[in-house]
């Protein structure tokens, strides 16, 4: 039996919830962005006025103003959306368990065995008129046999609209788009596809394996795979919890930073915010690192793996620091930066010490990141604070594990 997938796309959703709680403002341009004084400005979400002036999401809040003058920034409620989200998580159940999110407004759904509900056509439908009706917002929806072909449905028309892409059509309807429209062609491998004469999904799929290994190594088989439709990763029961690979921050700085004093600083807030969610977890990490944005939006990702895991704050800062030094020559200042760590493991894992190591500092480092992380939970996450943080108020008086914000789950368990 072919499959039947589904993927439920919110159009515009920040936005749209905004604009439907604030009902004064939905006939004007309105965009979700961070807070503007504290440098946390980027676009998150806009509506359709918005997108007139081609308000682009991720850009900076000048930028977008710039090009929208009268444009309307609100500041981001996360926990009104998640609980938009879980009441069109709701619905999506009344079809089937098989409920897959990808972030907070977007979701997979298999309806393969939900025939007596209808055709997958039909049920889509159906929740296309139920969320409208019950949520007050509009969903894009994409039918198609396999995960990768319905999330470019939802994308091929909006708003408030359902494209189905089948094995009969695909090379019509998926093919003629932009490769980098296909799910996780990113900035640095649509450069590459493009130099190589790649400019769309077909000519992807059409590339010769041993071409795309040559350019991009095994990822472009995954790639290949996509565009020609072959892809049979399933949809995961609602609920399924997959096994944590990384934690990690990054932040919008509240100034541009231009040296490494400023660096240290921003680095220690993100590495600290890192080492408590990993204690919390029980998990320890060995490879960091570091993402760099200057201000002419230019990127950097750079990683280490360390001699042995770790669940220490000063670790991760030190290594993310070596990193920084060692790739980054200032040739603009800088506008964001993150931290992560991966290749976790539980902390209880044996770890062979070293006859060079100093196991006593280890353990007193140990000790005081247990006691500064209970100080923390009780009497908040500046309660203590080193000394280097005192230097500049201004870059260290934010709390990354509090803000965190769940982004999209990896479509790779």
């Amino acid at each position: 039996m072919e499959r039947v997938i589904l993927h439920c796309d919110f159009n515009s959703f920040y936005a749209s919830v905004e604009c439907l709680h604030h009902p004064e403002i939905r006939k004007k341009p309105v965009a979700v962005g961070g807070d503007a004084e504290q440098r946390h400005g980027i676009i998150l979400a806009k509506n359709q006025l918005a997108k007139r002036y081609h308000v682009q999401t991720g850009e900076a809040l000048w930028q977008a103003k710039a090009k929208c003058p009268d444009l309307l920034i609100v500041p981001p409620h996360y926990d009104l959306y998640m609980r938009f989200s879980k009441m069109a998580h709701k619905i999506y159940l009344d079809y089937t368990d098989q409920v897959e999110p990808f972030g907070l407004d977007e979701c997979w759904l298999d309806v393969t065995g939900s025939g007596i509900r209808g055709s997958g056509m039909e049920i889509a439908e159906k929740i296309r008129r139920r969320i409208k009706e019950e949520l007050g917002i509009t969903v894009s929806i994409g039918v198609s046999y396999n995960k990768i072909f319905a999330k470019l449905g939802s994308d091929y028309r909006k708003p408030d609209a359902i494209t189905r892409i089948g094995k009969e059509n695909y090379r019509e309807i998926a093919w003629p788009l932009p490769v980098e429209d296909l799910l996780y062609v990113g900035p640095a491998t649509e450069r590459k596809l493009k130099r190589i004469g790649i400019d769309t999904i077909g000519a992807l799929a059409q590339t010769s394996e041993s071409e795309l290994v040559y350019w991009l190594g095994k990822w472009g088989i995954v790639l290949r795979t996509f565009a020609n439709g072959m892809d049979l990763s399933p949809v995961e029961k609602y609920g399924a919890v997959s096994p944590v690979k990384s934690i990690g921050n990054s932040s919008t700085t509240p100034r541009d930073l231009t040296c490494h004093d400023d660096v240290r600083i921003m680095v220690y807030v993100l590495a600290d915010s890192v080492g408590r969610r990993l204690r919390e977890q029980g998990l320890c990490g060995r490879v960091v690192s570091i993402s760099v944005r200057d201000a002419n939006l230019i990127s950097i990702t750079r990683q280490r793996k360390l001699p042995q895991y770790t669940t220490l704050t000063s670790d991760i800062t030190d290594a993310a620091m070596q990193l920084f030094k060692a790739a980054w020559q200032w040739p603009h200042p800088i506008r964001s930066i993150g931290v992560s760590i991966s290749d976790l493991a539980p902390d209880t894992m044996p770890v062979q010490v070293s006859l060079f190591s100093d196991e006593r500092a280890w353990v007193r480092k140990e000790r005081l990141d247990e006691t500064t992380d209970w100080l923390k939970r009780r009497f908040g996450s500046k309660s203590v604070v080193p000394c280097t943080l005192l230097l500049d108020r201004a870059l260290s008086n934010f709390d990354p594990k509090k803000d965190n914000v769940i982004h999209p789950v990896g479509y790779f368990k």
